[in-house]
């Protein structure tokens, strides 16, 4: 070790305000590797317990009810003219309360805007219809 030696004073040395990062490094370096060995591995599997052979044919085919939604907004009902929006609602009342609810599809037209189609949905699952999908979608594919 060497000693500072200079004039008469006694001058002390600053003092060291920076801190030392290698020990710190060090530290967290294993804590890493400790944290990354203890980690379990991950699965990305999902266990399903799936049916054995084939399901039997369904005894009937299912009831299906279309409502189309023309250009400017109108309804109809399998084919037939829906008035108003009560009568609509009336009937997917009546679907509602079937059991075993037929299934509806909805058939907008390409030119329909949004809000109309929106509606019909909106009140069929208000009124509790659950089976309901849309149909004729390619011709919204351009």
């Amino acid at each position: 070790m060497s000693m500072n030696v200079g004039s008469g004073s006694s001058v002390e040395p600053d003092v060291m305000i920076e801190m030392n990062m290698t020990p710190l490094i060090d530290v967290m370096l294993v804590l890493i590797i400790m944290l990354i060995i203890t980690i379990p591995i991950q699965n990305h599997s999902v266990n399903l317990n799936l049916p054995v052979g084939t399901p039997p044919p369904p005894l009937a085919p299912p009831v299906v009810v279309t409502i189309d939604v023309d250009f400017d907004g109108t309804l109809s009902w399998n084919g037939e003219m829906v008035p108003d929006r009560a009568t609509l609602e009336s009937k997917l009342q009546a679907v509602a309360a079937i059991p075993d609810q037929p299934e509806v599809h909805l058939r907008p037209n390409k030119l329909v805007a949004y809000k109309a189609v929106a509606a019909v949905m909106a009140s069929a699952q208000r009124l509790g219809v659950t089976k309901i999908g849309l149909v004729g979608n390619e011709q919204f594919v351009q």
